[in-house]
């Protein structure tokens, strides 16, 4: 792994640095997501949508997703 410099606004940085591991673990499978050669030309909602779609075949319900969204443990 290697890390980037992202510049966002101060209440981002702030709320990034106060979630928890799991969280930005999350975020960063986001961005890794969004960042990948298949996606790179593709805007966000177009990106988001192909991501949506590639889930719903493999079975991920957006019940399922909030679940693992707020899975605290």
């Amino acid at each position: 792994m290697e890390t980037i410099t992202i510049k966002v606004d101060q209440e981002v940085a702030k709320a990034y640095r106060e979630s928890d591991s799991k969280k930005q673990e999350k975020i960063s499978v986001i961005i890794k997501l969004f960042l990948q050669p298949e996606f790179a030309n593709k805007s966000l909602s177009d990106v988001m949508a192909e991501i949506a779609d590639k889930a719903k075949k493999r079975g991920l319900t957006p019940e399922i997703l909030e679940d693992i969204l707020n899975d605290e443990e």
